[in-house]
């Protein structure tokens, strides 16, 4: 093939991927196993011509590099690596694949899975497939750097003041009657007024965005006519999905995301980013060969003792090896890359436990991945968040990521599920769970802050359909409905589905506004599933990571039971940002250091007496009330009378029937004013006497705030 006057110099090894520097391109690529490698280039223009092919033939410390004068932005580019066909041995080099840049800042086109991707069903992976798969492949673009952040300032908020709010993006601005038909489903669409103006005025602070990186939806999917809409299945570690952009696939994918960001930011909000590094998209050893297989499979992923299979921890086909330094190297160059160029505020892990496996393959505080996030002078600074477990065994660790991580707490979701379904033996989870998980975070170090308290994510019900749905309806997923968990914590007032009953109805939005509450005033850091303030449903699909359809994106058009669904939602946002002592910095103590007397947090039975050791034991314990203490509990006025601040009450039935309730004795306080009660539509303001008699409704919250003694 002619070169088409094209040249190779021996460029340098570092940074890895395609680097311009106003007079050309170099580029560089790990392979410790390769024998040889080419740089493919292609006709920007017509994307399956291929312009040229050039051998890298300056190899430094595994690295193999060449540098091209005159190349510009915009030229796309992949590599060939020639090597040992040896599946037993764990290589599988085979110089008919194009293979993507997993450094690539950008990405432009989708596998076609016409071509020769995966290998041949009637040989499997046991013979080298010499079918080119070049015109299947997507193509890495060369970006160049550049972005006026004007006086961009990142929002840095203080983890106690976090609410998180996830979203995808495509789903959350689709169907946005205010947003550009043009701009729908996009990175321009979530930095869009209207929408920031939603965000702004829900109160939340921290967008957590579903997969964002270059991903590549599973090729049964597309046998179906799906797709992966959720994004778990990564191809590009590097570069912003270009299904997002409303402006391109060149490079433009990379200017718009930043101008998202550059928007959130000056409307105070953050934006962190949900990442998906414990496995890839090329699946098990039947998958296609896109990136890290072709360039070195050996270093890049687990590998049975026998070498020729994957170790699957992630349920996905793969699992990232971390513990190899050139990969651990690459996901923390991507992690740099999205807080340094992008100015992201942090990240989600998924699956994080993979993240941290060494050895034989067991979870490790010390893993070489968990220590160089630690002492990194960029990510240390970030937000941290582990989904603390994957599908290998031992995989299950809430609680046992170090300092300065932060955790999803899926122990937290079940407990608010049953209690509020009415389940027996919940009161001691209760009082874990409410008060910030101190039995899981506090003996590592860290505070109230690390629980990631959430009822409803991305993967399951959506709070609507948690009280709607008793069973999952999951059909459309072409599964014969088996896929998905079985979620057996929700609650549909014995009605399956829709209904027009407005008893049934109504009971329902109660139970929304009960664990909305519940949500927003239990220490730890809220995370909120986008939509469920405006009762998004999916129709019990609880697992519509396939549905790239109105099933999945939003529908802002609002009744009146929806709209009022949101105000409730704005103003319980707005209670837990006006209380002090629900952003707390440390666990609570039980008493103040200085004097026992004074307690930060107490635990009521119906009768106003402080909950026993055996109260806490009983089965059918469904009512129980807390008193939050506030930074001011134990100081005192001049007349020795004591100041409680911001402190709160809280009574919770979750009994179907209605119950007593008398008010804590006179030393708590003199009077009280209802802040919300969720048998209600709306906040209703109520002021009550000390120890006075009240019934609380079944399954219903009241919020007191304290009036202090004088």
């Amino acid at each position: 093939m002619s070169n088409s006057g094209f040249e190779v110099w021996p460029g340098v090894p570092y940074p890895q991927g395609a680097s311009y520097d106003g007079r050309g391109v170099n580029f560089a690529v790990f392979s410790e196993g390769a024998t040889a490698a080419e740089l493919c280039l292609f006709d920007p223009d017509h994307p399956l011509v291929e312009l040229a092919r050039l051998p890298l033939t300056d190899v430094t410390n595994a690295v193999w590099h060449g540098y091209v004068p005159g190349l510009k932005p915009g030229a796309l580019y992949g590599f060939r690596m020639a090597g040992p066909w040896a599946p037993a041995e764990g290589h599988r080099f085979n110089p008919h694949k194009l293979l993507v840049d997993p450094y690539a800042r950008a990405i432009t086109g989708k596998p076609d899975w016409s071509q020769p991707l995966t290998p041949p069903k009637t040989v499997g992976d046991e013979v080298l497939d010499a079918r080119d798969s070049g015109p299947g492949v997507p193509r890495g673009v060369v970006v160049a750097d550049g972005f006026d952040w004007g006086d961009e300032h990142r929002p840095g908020i203080i983890w106690r003041q976090t609410i998180l709010y996830e979203l995808h993006v495509k789903g959350f601005t689709a169907r946005h009657p205010d947003v550009p038909p043009e701009l729908r489903g996009t990175y321009a669409a979530l930095g869009h007024p209207a929408v920031i103006a939603h965000l702004k005025n829900l109160g939340v602070t921290s967008l957590e965005l579903l997969p964002v990186h270059e991903s590549v939806p599973e090729g049964f999917l597309h046998e179906k006519g799906l797709t992966n809409y959720w994004g778990y299945n990564t191809l590009g570690f590097f570069a912003p999905d270009q299904r997002f952009s409303a402006s391109g696939s060149r490079g433009q994918q990379v200017t718009e995301f930043k101008q998202m960001v550059k928007s959130l930011h000056a409307a105070g909000l953050e934006v962190i980013l949900d990442v998906v590094y414990n496995h890839t998209c090329e699946g098990n050893h039947l998958g296609p060969t896109l990136s890290l297989r072709g360039l070195d499979n050996a270093a890049y992923y687990w590998l049975e003792p026998d070498r020729s299979r994957y170790r699957d921890f992630t349920g996905c086909g793969n699992s990232v090896n971390l513990t190899h330094p050139q990969t651990l190297k690459l996901v923390l160059d991507s992690l740099r890359h999205w807080v340094n160029e992008f100015h992201v505020d942090g990240f989600r892990f998924d699956l994080a436990s993979t993240l941290a496996r060494v050895g034989t393959g067991g979870f490790s505080r010390e893993s070489p991945f968990l220590n160089a996030v630690n002492q990194d002078p960029v990510l240390s600074r970030v937000k941290l968040i582990s989904e603390p477990w994957d599908l290998g065994e031992g995989g299950y660790k809430l609680g046992n990521f170090p300092p300065p991580w932060s955790e999803w707490n899926d122990r937290y979701r079940e407990t608010v599920r049953r209690f509020w379904r009415g389940d027996d033996w919940q009161a001691g989870e209760v009082g874990y769970r409410f008060t910030g998980s101190s039995d899981y975070f506090k003996v590592s170090g860290r505070r109230p802050m690390a629980s990631i308290n959430f009822v409803t994510c991305h993967d399951g019900f959506t709070l609507h359909d948690l009280v709607s749905y008793q069973t999952r309806h999951n059909e459309l997923n072409g599964e014969g409905n088996r896929d998905g968990a079985g979620e057996n914590h929700s609650w549909n007032c014995g009605v399956e589905g829709e209904t027009a009953d407005p008893l049934v109805n109504a009971l329902r939005d109660r139970q929304k506004r009960n664990l909305l509450t519940t949500l927003l005033l239990s220490v730890g850091t809220p995370m909120l599933l986008a939509g469920d303030e405006l009762g998004k449903t999916q129709f019990g699909n609880n697992n519509a990571y396939c549905q790239d359809n109105e099933l999945s994106w939003l529908d802002w058009n609002l009744d009146d039971r929806r709209r009022g669904l949101l105000d409730f939602t704005r103003e319980v946002i707005a209670l837990r940002r006006g209380q002090p002592v629900l952003q707390r910095r440390n666990f609570f103590l039980g008493a103040t250091l200085d004097d026992s007397r004074f307690k930060d947090l107490v635990w009521f039975r119906p009768d106003g007496h402080e909950m026993t050791p055996a109260d806490w034991s009983q089965p059918n314990r469904r009512c129980l009330g807390y008193f939050l203490g506030g930074d001011a509990i134990a100081t005192r006025e001049p007349d020795g009378k004591k100041v409680l601040g911001d402190s709160l009450l809280v009574f919770m039935n979750a009994a179907a029937e209605a119950v007593e309730v008398k008010l804590p004795a006179p030393e708590w306080g003199e009077g009280w004013n209802t802040v919300l009660e969720t048998s209600r539509d709306s906040p209703t303001q109520r002021r009550f006497a000390a120890a006075a008699d009240f019934t609380l409704a079944g399954r219903s919250v009241v919020v007191f705030a304290q009036v202090p003694a004088r």
